[in-house]
Formats: C-alpha cells, sequence, structure tokens
C-alpha cells in the first residue's frame, strides 16, 4: 500500500501528464438522446443514492465506480452487475469513453478528485460542499476556467419549484428593501444522525488509508475517523459543509449574493462527545448586499424541521419550508391560525427532494453543453461562505473575506 507521500506524488504526476502531454482524449459530443457512459467517485450512501438517481435518468449508463473501500464497491457490483470496479478514481479518468463522473467522496477530497476529472476532460457532478478551503476552491477554479465542461454542483434544492417562487415573489413592489434572512436546520438526532457502525472488514487491508487521508495531516490508520469522518476537522466542516450549504446555495441563487463581507460563528458541542464539530450553533453572515443572512442548527430540537427560511423586507415576509412551499405575507398580516409552524412549515410538510430533477438537469447540460442551475460560480460562492463560518467558529473571531487575495482574514 502507498503511504502518503507516495500517493500525493503520484496523483500530481497523472494530473501534470494529463495537462502537459494532453494524452488524455477529447470528451466525445453527445446528440440530444445519445447515451451517456457514467463514473462514480465516492460509493459511500450518498454516492450510490445519487448514483441511483442518475441511472434513472433515460439513456444514462453506469460503466465505472472507484471507492476506497473494497465493502463500497462489492455494493455497487451487486446493483450495477457487470461495472468496472476501481479503489483508485484515477482507473475511471483513464477510459476515455467515460463522459462524466458523479463525485461524493468525503469533502477534504473533493478537489483532489475534481481537478484530475476535469484535466481529463469529463463534465462533473460535484457533490456539496464544493471545496474544503479557499486553496482548494481556488485550484479547482483553475482547472474549470477556460475547459468547457458541465460541472453540476450537488446543492439540489435549486432544481425545486421554491426558488422560482422566490424569484418571482422577492421582488421589490412586494419585499421592498430586504435587509433581513433568517435560516434555519433543526435536527433532533444524536450525533446528527451521522454515527455510524463500523464493520467487520473496516480495516487496512480492505481501505486504501492513504487515498482516503488525501492532503489531509497523516495519522495511522483508524476506522472511526474513516467509517465517522464526519465527525473530524481534518474531513469535515461538520453541519455547515453538510446541511447550511444548501441553504446558501439556494438564497444566493434566488437573490444574487455575493460572497459576504463578514463572518461570525458561535456554537458549541454539548451533547455529542465522540465528534470534533459542533451539534448547536449560529452563523451571521454580513452581505455586501446590505443584508443581514444568519443560519441557526441544532441536533436536539426539530421544531423548525430541516430548512425553514425567512426573508424580511419593508413591505413583507417570505418564508421558505422544507417541503419547498414558498409563502408571502404583506407587512403587517398575520398567518392564519393553525395554518403553518411560526417558520412557515406545515406540520405534514415532509421534504421534498429535488435530486432526480437536479440529476436529469446535468445531463440535459452535458448534451447541450449549456450552464446548469447549479454552475460552479455558485459552487465557489457557497462553499467560500462556509469556510468563512468555520474558520470564524475555529477561531474564535469575527473574518472577513479579502477580495483582492482571495483569502480568509481573521478582524
Amino acid at each position: 500500500m502507498l503511504n502518503r507521500r507516495a500517493f500525493l506524488n503520484r496523483t500530481m504526476q497523472g494530473a501534470a501528464a494529463v495537462a502537459v502531454t494532453g494524452l488524455v482524449m477529447p470528451s466525445r459530443v453527445l446528440g440530444a438522446n445519445e447515451r451517456i457512459r457514467l463514473g462514480l467517485i465516492g460509493a459511500g450512501s450518498r454516492g450510490q443514492e445519487i448514483f441511483r438517481a442518475a441511472l434513472k435518468c433515460p439513456n444514462v449508463e453506469g460503466a465505472a465506480v472507484a471507492d476506497v473501500y473494497t465493502r463500497r464497491l462489492d455494493a455497487v457490483k451487486a446493483t450495477v452487475p457487470g461495472i468496472k470496479a476501481h479503489q483508485d478514481f484515477r482507473r475511471v479518468l483513464d477510459d476515455p469513453n467515460i463522459d462524466a463522473v458523479l463525485i461524493a467522496t468525503p469533502q477534504h477530497q473533493h478537489a483532489l478528485n475534481f481537478v484530475p476529472a476535469i484535466q481529463a476532460r469529463k463534465d462533473v457532478y460535484q457533490e456539496k460542499t464544493m471545496a474544503f478551503n479557499p486553496d482548494h476552491a481556488k485550484r479547482m477554479r483553475k482547472a474549470f476556467q477556460g475547459s468547457g465542461r458541465v460541472v453540476q454542483i450537488g446543492m439540489q434544492m435549486n432544481s425545486g419549484p421554491g426558488i422560482r417562487q422566490v424569484v418571482e415573489s422577492a421582488t421589490p413592489e412586494r419585499m421592498g428593501t430586504i435587509t433581513a434572512l433568517q435560516t434555519y436546520h433543526f435536527r433532533n438526532a444524536p450525533y446528527g444522525g451521522w454515527l455510524r457502525d463500523i464493520p467487520s472488514d473496516c480495516d487496512a487491508q480492505h481501505v486504501d488509508w492513504p487515498g482516503f487521508q488525501g492532503e489531509a495531516a497523516p495519522c495511522p490508520f483508524d476506522p472511526q475517523r474513516y467509517m465517522n469522518w464526519r465527525f473530524y476537522w481534518d474531513y469535515s466542516g461538520g453541519n455547515v459543509f453538510e446541511n447550511m450549504v444548501h441553504q446558501v446555495g439556494f438564497w444566493f441563487a434566488a437573490l444574487r449574493l455575493s460572497i459576504p463581507e463578514m463572518v461570525t460563528m458561535t456554537g458549541a458541542n454539548y451533547l455529542s462527545p465522540k465528534m470534533q464539530v459542533p451539534d448547536n450553533m449560529n452563523v451571521v453572515m454580513h452581505q455586501p448586499e446590505k443584508m443581514l443572512f444568519t443560519w441557526s442548527s441544532m441536533f436536539s430540537n426539530s421544531y423548525y424541521g430541516e430548512g425553514v427560511d425567512y426573508l424580511f423586507g419593508t413591505k413583507g415576509t417570505l418564508t421558505h419550508d422544507t417541503a419547498d412551499k414558498v409563502r408571502y405575507l404583506p407587512q403587517g398580516q398575520k398567518p392564519e391560525a393553525g395554518a403553518a409552524k411560526p417558520g412557515g412549515a406545515s406540520e405534514d410538510a415532509g421534504y421534498f427532494d429535488s435530486t432526480a430533477a437536479h440529476m436529469q438537469n446535468f445531463f440535459d447540460c452535458v448534451r447541450s453543453r449549456k450552464e446548469p442551475v447549479c454552475p460552479f460560480e455558485l459552487g465557489f460562492r457557497s462553499a467560500v461562505a462556509c469556510q468563512m463560518a468555520i474558520a470564524s467558529y475555529r477561531q474564535q473571531r469575527t473574518v472577513r473575506w479579502d477580495t483582492q487575495k482571495e483569502e480568509i482574514i481573521a478582524l
């Protein structure tokens, strides 16, 4: 098994060879109804979920899968007999007949998978949060710019009907001047529902540990770190990267918001001793559009549900709920008794999942070469906002975004 240094050298050499020699065959031009050959990089629970959604789309074929854990390769092979399976994701990129890849690896690996995929001339569906830190985000942007690749960021709520309703409703005539946006993600589940048992075969024989660690600080193989990577700062941004990013991406797109000027995040870990990331948190983002964008989350109460938002203007209020429903109330008008929770979410609202529509939009754009609903630039802005929140929390101070240096600076 390769050590971490050898793995990184091997990855960089491979990427450099692609960039310098241009030996990778260009992607073929697809007709409107031609079959797309698809590869999956990262076959954990979310990876398999979006892969199943992809394979339900017309004229899409699952051609290859890569994961550092052999158990997950076996799971995909059981679902898609005959699929090519690799522990090294670059073997997927080596195949000139693969048109596009879905990347659903842990957050710290996104740039390490994305950059070689773009250099290999694959279109990319990239799970959120797009980039782990500003350096990763800029490396991804450098690879993407001028590549001609189609990139869809996996913030699927932007493919639902709610965002169109917000755009139609949040006009100056109806809302007046907007100065505040309050968003919530409440979940009553120990460890956020992320705690996973360790399978008996989760060991150094079945997990490519250097491949998993990537650029993270090296440490001996630890099955807890592998299976429960969301608990550790080396690999995860906690619920900010898991769910705040969805609400940020939704509202950044709907209201055309920029990267925040300043961000402050406070919080704590009160009930989850096995994890480093907080289980109770509040984020305040000062937007250059003269608006305060706040996000509140916890793992010990589900009152607001997993995604309820208020948008406040001088002439009215908009609410957006977990069912992707939007409600408008003129200033001074109260909601009808029993019609909704304070956050605007009906008791039986449920959760509206737009993953299928989001995936279909990606494939439509792979064929048409148009820009998808969640393009790279939106993923970049959303990722930086979330990175600022984590930097603020870990440094215990407010941070700002230096637009010239494109760096997070502590105040």
